[in-house]
């Protein structure tokens, strides 16, 4: 399934006034512009100009491929909020096209995302060029600015072969980091600002999570609490031993600002449906605040297979470990879906986070909460050696998870009650939003547990390789959905 991302803007000079729209279909992996709108609309308000833009947007995206999956981009908060449906439509002139925008795509296919107004400049310019050339009673044509654009981009940057579906190489990172420069689109500028909506990870980047009854499965519930006790199962240990024993211009801008302000002030406070799409049309629950999870590079005790916690030596990444956060921060520049990068404050995750954030130019937010567990003594021993020196201590610990290990060590009971804890944070924080959390094995396998409603014994049969990547999407009404990329095919 492809993956498009529709930039969309429109203004008026005067509000109302002479109007117009731009909108822009951009390849989500690649970052190749596909399509261009643009039109001069007469006489109407910034909102209209706006919501006529989306309609065209989505309508040049399904007319170029009326499966793939859309995240729309635009500055309006009010267009993406009204979409999203936490707020109500009351103006009549902007009711009928928010159904009209509704009708084109199924909902299940469309994210929203409000993103700074200097962010915007593509349509923002389409925009700007369908109000002159109405100005001049003229159509808009496009300009060559656009196709000199990309030709500029594709010179400086020569792509690799694309590898296997879903992977990401390093030459597709050159080519969309090269049109975003020459868009004047600095990577991760004004990233901080963005509050509203999410990249959902139906872009390429993160998962695309369907939830049923609104055209997407609610696939498990996220219980967050289920710390039923341990038994049964062939476990092995968490942590590295565990992971091994485990396997230009401005479209009428004056006044925009003020437009959403009013209209914050005027609409409803609760949630409210998307624009009725048909009779039995679902409500529109938002899109996900979705953690692409990551789990730091090797460091020297990786391949030895020793247990590397929280109280340990706190080592850094091994020269393979470097190589693979380069190759993984690649892969994720291609992707083009996370908005923000939170990392534990262990070495070894911080250096992993910071190639990721300089390949991406956002900053690293450190979180406490998303640290390894604290393995007390058996920290840099190896599973045998735990076992000949610890045996009682390590059968305990195998047995339930309330059972801390040997000098004071952190249960994973208490592991799971703080990543609970910091989940719950961080959705708070990044409602809405695509964001990487760079952290350990038993913090991504505890996420994935709690997501899924799995009993603890599960944390001791999953695998998670050095540098892979999996993804929890967190809904509005409570559910979770999980998807295990697990996959270092892009760091070989």
């Amino acid at each position: 399934m492809r993956d498009f991302i529709v930039e969309a803007d429109g203004g008026s000079r005067g509000n109302p006034g002479p109007a117009g729209y731009g909108s822009v279909v951009i390849d989500a992996a690649t970052g190749e512009t596909l399509a261009e709108r643009a039109e001069y609309i007469g006489v109407a308000t910034n909102n209209v100009a706006e919501y006529r833009g989306l309609v065209a947007g989505l309508e040049a995206a399904r007319d170029l491929d009326a499966t793939a999956r859309v995240r729309v981009r635009m500055d309006s908060k009010l267009v993406v909020e009204q979409m999203s449906g936490r707020w109500k439509i009351k103006h009549p002139d902007m009711k009928p096209l928010a159904a009209r925008a509704a009708r084109i795509l199924p909902p299940s296919q469309i994210t929203y995302e409000w993103m700074p107004r200097e962010r915007n400049k593509h349509a923002d310019r389409l925009a700007n060029e369908a109000m002159d050339a109405g100005k001049r009673g003229e159509a808009w044509s496009p300009s060559a600015s656009t196709a000199e654009l990309d030709a500029r981009a594709a010179r400086s940057a020569t792509p690799e072969p694309t590898g296997p579906p879903g992977d990401a190489t390093a030459g597709a990172a050159k080519a969309r980091a090269a049109l975003k420069e020459t868009r004047g689109e600095t990577p991760g500028k004004g990233r901080e600002e963005l509050r509203a909506q999410p990249t959902a990870g139906t872009a390429t980047g993160a998962p695309h999570v369907p939830r049923e009854g609104r055209g997407e499965l609610r696939d498990q519930p996220a219980t967050g609490g289920s710390r039923a006790t341990a038994t049964g199962g062939t476990p092995s240990p968490g942590g590295e031993a565990g992971k091994a024993a485990a396997g230009p211009g401005d479209a009428g801008r004056a006044g925009k600002a003020g437009d959403d302000q009013r209209a914050a002030r005027n609409v409803a406070a609760t949630p409210t449906t998307t624009p009725a799409a048909g009779w039995s049309a679902p409500p529109d629950m938002g899109a996900p605040a979705t953690f692409v999870l990551l789990r730091h590079g090797e460091t020297p005790l990786t391949p030895q297979k020793r247990f590397s916690g929280s109280g340990g030596s706190d080592p850094s990444l091994s020269d393979v470990g470097r190589e693979q956060a380069e190759r993984v921060a690649a892969a994720l520049a291609a992707r083009g879906t996370i908005q923000a990068i939170v990392a534990s404050p262990l070495a070894r995750t911080r250096e992993t986070a910071g190639a990721v954030a300089a390949r991406l130019g956002l900053d690293v937010a450190v979180e406490d909460g998303l640290r390894e567990t604290d393995f007390g003594a058996w920290e840099g021993l190896t599973f045998g050696e735990v076992r000949e020196r610890h045996p009682e201590d390590l059968n305990a610990w195998l047995a339930s998870p309330e059972a801390e290990p040997t000098g004071g060590g952190e249960s994973f009971a208490a592991t799971a009650h703080r990543m609970a804890a910091t989940r719950d944070k961080l959705i708070a924080a990044y409602a809405g939003r695509t964001v990487l959390l760079v952290t350990h094995v038993t913090p991504i396998k505890t996420l994935v547990r709690l997501a899924l409603g799995a009993p603890p014994e599960s944390l001791f049969r999953m695998e998670l390789s050095a540098a892979s990547l999996s993804a929890v999407a967190y809904y509005g009404d409570g559910n979770a959905s999980v998807r295990l990329f697990n996959d270092t095919s892009h760091l070989r």
